[in-house]
């Protein structure tokens, strides 16, 4: 489905059918100013990816023509192609406001501001893992990051030594914050700290870091063997 992505027509084709019930390829070829040929190359690869369906409509002596509609798997394609946007222009006023905040009253206090939040972040989640297992936090602990816009995903270490208590990697491949992070990257630091007092029965470490050019922010959250 990344054809879907790289290509606007596409993009232009399904919004055209999310505001009319059908459309023949020669109509879109019409509206969008792109060739018939053009049109019924995009039209195959959106059905490919299920998200148009046609019917044959005959009305002549001719061939049948096809009418084409958009279909669920479609509607729900723009639906998060428009979050996306939505998010990206969040992100952007996030770093406008702390911008305007630094310039008044300067970095520093900035900084605090957001270790506040981040403060108030782990309070929110502790209180929502509770005193559960440590698998079971983690677990619940990636679902939260999740629901707010963050892939993320967990997985069981094998450390095969019996000195090292139960430990996890916590990976997120995509930041929901990364607009902010760049222009102000004390606030991964922060999320390192949010992380250790969210486990507070854990030692907390960061393993990759987007802003460090890798691919994936990642976290080792090791259990602290009793003594």
């Amino acid at each position: 489905m990344a054809t879907i992505h790289q290509s606007s027509t596409k993009q232009d084709i399904l919004e055209y059918l999310l505001k009319h019930p059908q459309a023949t390829a020669f109509e879109l070829a019409e509206t969008l100013d792109v060739s018939p040929q053009a049109i019924r190359r995009h039209l195959k690869d959106l059905e490919a990816d299920k998200l148009i369906v046609f019917s044959s409509v005959q009305t002549g002596m001719g061939r049948p023509q096809h009418l084409y509609q958009i279909s669920t798997q479609g509607r729900d394609h723009l639906s998060r192609v428009t979050n996306d946007q939505l998010s990206d222009s969040y992100g952007q006023f996030a770093v406008s406001l702390l911008d305007t905040l630094a310039e008044t009253v300067g970095r520093d206090q900035v900084s605090s501001i957001l270790q506040k939040q981040w403060e108030r972040k782990a309070q929110e989640y502790r209180e929502r893992l509770g005193d559960a297992s440590l698998s079971q936090r983690v677990a619940s602990l990636v679902e939260l990051r999740k629901s707010e816009g963050f892939m993320a995903e967990y997985h069981l270490v094998d450390t095969n030594e019996s000195s090292k208590g139960e430990c996890f990697i916590i990976t997120e491949h995509h930041c929901a914050i990364s607009n902010v992070a760049e222009s102000f990257p004390s606030i991964c630091g922060h999320e390192l700290e949010m992380f250790a007092a969210v486990l507070p029965d854990c030692i907390v470490e960061r393993t990759h870091w987007i802003i460090n050019g890798e691919h994936r922010c990642g976290y080792l959250v090791q259990a602290r063997k009793h003594t």
